[in-house]
């Protein structure tokens, strides 16, 4: 039996997860199943592709050309598909679409949604993690991101304006005062937040002419954004958060913003694409959605385009 471009997809998949736990959570079939689909690919190439007795997934000299050729394969499948699709006028196939846990759940899969009720041939595959974006394992046809994109090499269209803003409750600022500055927040608790890498306390202020930062504290901090607003939403103190989480709790005065005449670097909301392969109709189509729903839904704007 030939090895057939379902095959290719599948490999694709495990030679870009970290473990065959992780493969198996992304094709959503159990362990046991992409254990006993690989040993038969290997067994149809007479080659073994990954070791075993490992942690981590490790590729063997032969899976690493496979799945470094099998990607070329798979970008002329998927021109050939939108080259027959655009020729039949509707969207078919997939689209796998890589989005940050929070602005997934909120904005992004009410309108895959959307997209995908106007387009009943076209199947999308919605990845949400808290995990940072890791662009080199193209695991994504089209992934949403905010803030400054982590490679540069990524084409990038911008969906829509946002700013990570000080704010806290009025109980908290009736008990503990209102900062008049930027370094009074240091005398503040701060509630922070600790995703992705970096300096989590390291809050910065300014813009690129006048870049400011400090190095804030506070007893209560967590990875996941929901429970550091709830938090200041109790009064615990204050966050810095994106606009889009936290515009709802400011237009209903359950938030207020702090130091409000003090700029803030801009963390824009960009669709990001690799710039070495052909983008499917079906994906610029999914982002000319994004681009023209996604501002009206976070009360921002976006300008369109795509840039390096």
């Amino acid at each position: 039996m030939s090895t057939t471009v379902d095959d290719l997809r599948f490999f694709h998949v495990v030679a870009s997860s970290e473990t065959l736990t992780a493969a198996a959570r992304e094709l959503d079939c159990s362990l046991p199943v992409v254990s006993k689909r690989l040993r038969a690919l290997e067994r149809r190439l007479e080659v073994r592709l990954v070791h075993r007795g490992t942690r981590r997934l490790v590729l063997t000299s032969e899976g690493r050309l496979y799945a470094a050729r099998l990607e070329k394969i798979l970008d002329q499948v998927r021109e050939l598909e939108d080259l027959v699709t655009h020729r039949s006028g509707d969207l078919r196939g997939s689209v796998v679409v890589q989005a940050t846990l929070g602005l997934g759940r909120a904005h992004v899969a009410p309108l895959i949604g959307e997209f995908t009720a106007l387009h009943p041939q076209l199947d999308v595959r919605l990845h949400t993690s808290a995990l940072p974006l890791r662009p080199h394992r193209r695991e994504f046809d089209l992934a949403v991101h905010v803030g400054t994109p982590p490679d540069s090499s990524l084409r990038m269209r911008r969906l829509a304006r946002n700013r990570r803003v000080p704010c806290a409750a009025p109980s908290y600022l009736d008990r503990k005062g209102v900062p008049g500055q930027v370094e009074d927040l240091a005398d503040h608790d701060c509630i922070v937040l600790r995703e992705n890498e970096g300096d989590f306390d390291l809050w910065r202020f300014g813009d690129e002419g006048n870049p400011r930062q400090i190095r804030v504290r506070g007893r209560l901090s967590s990875n996941d954004g929901d429970v550091v607003t709830d938090w200041a939403l109790q009064g615990h103190g204050v966050i810095m958060r994106s606009e889009w989480q936290v515009r709802s709790h400011l237009d209903s005065g359950a938030l207020v913003r702090v130091l409000p005449e003090v700029p803030t670097p801009p963390a824009d909301i960009y669709a990001l694409l690799s710039d070495d392969v052909h983008v499917p109709r079906r994906t610029s189509a999914l982002i000319d959605h994004l681009a023209a729903r996604l501002p009206d839904r976070i009360g921002g704007s976006a300008k369109p385009g795509l840039s390096r």
